[in-house]
């Protein structure tokens, strides 16, 4: 699986040269594949903007983009909004464990981990439960055997689940047992008669659930007229055990219980005789927040209750959390406000609770990490990338101790079920050809963001193991794995730009490896598509800098940019021609500054306004600038591929009267520049191989061409090369020159060409 990602090439020679052309020639613009450079900068093999920019965005995730169209935030009118503030002491269950959840001054008795679960915790529950699929089968397997194994996915409530099977059998009592019990023991702890629940017993190949510990713990049920509910994630260790599976109910069924019951509940939690045991989080005088009761129905048809069930997968315990805000809706602006952006707090709380969980391992937080950089990527990646990242947590918390990954470990299924996320095979485009690939990605689509943003801004204490992992991405040989370390870090640059420009950006801008630049133009890229604050004008200061790797990185970036930002392009223009009006550009700089201006004119409903500058810049600029805009333009020119410069102006340049002037204006004058007329003329080539198939771009040549002539030379030119022309597999003139030839000669015939005879 990992093959079409892996090579063992060196990381400075790690970007497929681009398509062979036809050899240049002298004065030819075309890029070449390397260079000699100034003193400090290696001799190195390079990457066309074009390649580059199409490589940036077939590996930048769907979370960027994303985040560009719509800003997500958990302020709203100065509030923070998740669990509510206020008076709040209900259970919060998190599928697989209970956290009680105490806010305010209220006071409430802790969880119990063993012993008899109280009655009206039990009785809260009931008035909330909502039945899965499934459940009805596992209550008629728990009479008749007495004891269930009941397996599920992390944080759909099977701890709950288990609780209500029990109760709906009428049990005098339920006690819950130590979560010390392990597969051996278990009979020995059900001495007491009623219910036992045990919550999510660890399993491991060391340690299976085997039957005949079910068997043992049976017959010890039978004699007290006992039950039992085991619960557990899916695993492979059970062993001769059939489990039943549990299946959370829909989110909008859940959201109707809860509704329902703060609706019947004015006193709050505590008006129940104690606290209440439920799958939400409340709050005291819910009814009094909300004035007389609402109509449920009405509740559930507004527009914010509507795009949150609509988002997907819901774990009951946010959904629950979900209800009191639902509950608390008057109809004003900050209400609906709250409401719509209850799914961003509540993936902030679930991130912070993940990263904070003393029970999850440093390898579990590492696969988080990874998985929300690799969201959307093949699953393998995350997996292996992620161990790298707990082999620098290791040395960071345990520095005295050689770092240990287990070789073997959870199924696939099991870690994307416990970080709530899902995969599937999907078809990925690789330099070998499309391959199936079994794709990860979390089932909320903004958990990478503010999961990354949680780990850089509220753990610094991690940033020296996530900055040298960071470092490490930076330098595999694979175009996605650097595409993805580019994208994370935009967005740690997004939550603290200053500190991820001194321990990453730079450091990579200013290195002598072509792949670290690489990352930091794509980072710098990617921030400014995110409208990070400084970020443009950093670019505009480092085309000028004193150190070339800076203006290499933000000359290339401003070329990624301006497809992405068409916004852009003017300031973009500006940068690249103070660098070429400022002088002393070695030949891969000046090739660098050609390709990235050349991209400005890739930028759809800008091209005629490029166009325009592009003249200005002609006619009232330097030497050098002329340059550019001359070079810019013929190798924009000298691109047939989907989107290209020649497909705008036959679709649409054509008929718009500036752009088709400037545009002409640009051809006659390249064509005419001894420095260019060379490139110019292989980009003629270029055209008219592709007017061979298609008509409209044939009709577009027929007319652009008489106003390429404007002096005698001009047309002794053109003629010239038409005459000469092969098809691109060397063989005779194609019909469609001899058609462009009388569109230029048109009192005489187009000359013959021997071979054609």
């Amino acid at each position: 699986m990992t093959a079409p990602h892996a090579t063992a090439r060196d990381a400075s020679d790690d970007v497929p040269a681009p398509a062979p052309k036809a050899p240049a020639g002298p004065g030819d613009p075309r890029p070449v594949s390397e260079a000699h450079t100034e003193s400090g900068e290696p001799e190195e093999r390079t990457q066309e903007a074009r390649a580059a920019q199409r490589e940036l965005v077939a590996h930048t995730p769907g979370f960027i983009f994303d985040e560009a169209a719509s800003f997500g935030g958990s302020l709203v009118g100065g509030a923070q909004h998740g669990v509510s503030a206020g008076g709040s002491a209900r259970d919060v269950f998190m599928g697989g464990k209970t956290e009680i959840h105490h806010h305010g001054t209220a006071s409430a008795s802790a969880a119990h981990t063993s012993g008899e679960i109280p009655r009206q915790r039990l009785d809260a529950l009931a008035g909330v439960f909502v039945e899965g699929p499934a459940f009805a089968a596992a209550l008629t397997r728990l009479r008749d055997e007495r004891v269930l194994v009941l397996a599920g996915a992390h944080s759909t409530g099977r701890h709950a689940a288990a609780l209500m099977l029990l109760h709906r059998l009428g049990v005098p009592s339920v006690h819950a047992l130590s979560a010390e019990t392990g597969p051996a023991n278990l009979g020995a702890q059900l001495s007491a008669p009623g219910g036992h629940v045990l919550r999510d017993l660890p399993l491991s190949r060391n340690r299976p659930l085997r039957d005949t510990h079910l068997y043992a713990a049976r017959d010890r049920l039978a004699k007290t007229d006992g039950y039992l509910v085991v619960t557990v994630e899916n695993s492979p260790f059970l062993l001769g055990v059939a489990p039943s599976s549990w299946e959370p109910p829909k989110a909008a069924t859940v959201l109707r219980a809860h509704l329902a019951d703060l609706r019947k509940d004015p006193a709050g939690p505590e008006g129940a005789g104690g606290p209440a045991t439920t799958e939400a989080a409340g709050t005291t005088g819910v009814a009094g927040a909300t004035g007389t009761a609402r109509d449920i129905d009405g509740l559930l048809a507004l527009g914010p209750v509507h795009d949150f069930l609509a988002r997907g997968a819901h774990r009951p315990s946010e959904v629950a959390r979900f209800a009191v805000e639902v509950a608390r809706y008057d109809g004003g602006e900050e209400a609906a406000a709250r409401l719509a952006d209850f799914g961003h707090a509540a993936v902030e709380q679930q991130c912070r609770e993940w990263l904070c969980d003393p029970e999850a391992t440093l390898r579990d937080k590492a696969f988080l990490i990874s998985l929300a950089v690799f969201d959307q990527a093949p699953y393998v990646l995350a997996a292996e990338l992620a161990d790298k990242l707990y082999v620098h947590f290791q040395r960071l918390q345990h520095p005295e101790q050689p770092p240990e990954i287990p070789v073997f470990g959870l199924p696939a299924e099991t870690r994307l079920e416990r970080a709530w996320a899902d995969g599937e095979v999907r078809v990925e485009e690789t330099a070998w050809g499309s391959v199936p690939q079994f794709t990860a990605y979390f089932k909320k689509e903004n958990t990478p963001r503010l999961l990354l943003a949680e780990v850089w801004t509220g753990h610094p204490s991690a940033r020296p193991a996530l900055v040298a992992w960071l470092k490490e991405l930076a330098r595999d040989s694979r175009p996605v794995v650097r595409t993805r370390a580019a994208a994370a870090t935009a967005l740690l640059a997004r939550a603290d730009l200053p500190s991820a420009m001194e321990l990453l950006i730079d450091g990579w801008a200013v290195s002598k490896a072509f792949g670290p630049r690489v990352t930091a133009a794509n980072t710098l890229t990617l921030a400014q598509f995110l409208d990070t604050p400084v970020v443009l004008r950093l670019l505009t200061q480092w085309c000028t800098d004193s150190h070339w790797g800076r203006r290499w990185t933000a000359i290339r970036a401003f070329g990624l940019l301006t497809p992405l930002r068409p916004d852009l392009a003017g300031p973009a223009l500006s940068a690249l021609a103070a660098r070429a009006r400022a002088g002393g550009s070695n030949e891969t700089e000046a090739n660098n500054l050609v390709d990235s201006t050349a991209l400005l004119l890739s930028v759809g409903a800008r091209r005629g306004e490029m166009l325009s500058e592009l003249v200005r810049l002609l006619h009232h600029d330097t030497p050098s600038v002329r340059a550019l805009a001359l070079g810019a333009f013929v190798r924009a020119c000298d691109n047939a591929e989907e989107g290209a410069l020649v497909e705008w102006y036959a679709d649409t340049g054509m008929y718009e009267e500036d752009s088709a002037r400037d545009l002409a204006t640009l051809w006659r004058t390249a064509l005419g520049d001894r420095g260019h007329t060379r490139g110019a003329l292989y980009a003629v080539h270029t055209w008219v191989h592709l007017a061979e198939r298609r008509a409209d771009v044939s009709q577009a040549l027929e007319l652009l061409l008489p106003a390429l002539v404007v002096t005698a030379d001009d047309q002794k030119r053109l003629s010239h090369e038409l005459l000469n022309l092969r098809a691109p597999d060397g063989g005779p003139r194609p019909p469609v020159a001899d058609r462009l030839l009388g569109r230029l000669l048109p009192s005489t015939a187009a000359t013959s060409d021997p071979s054609r005879s």
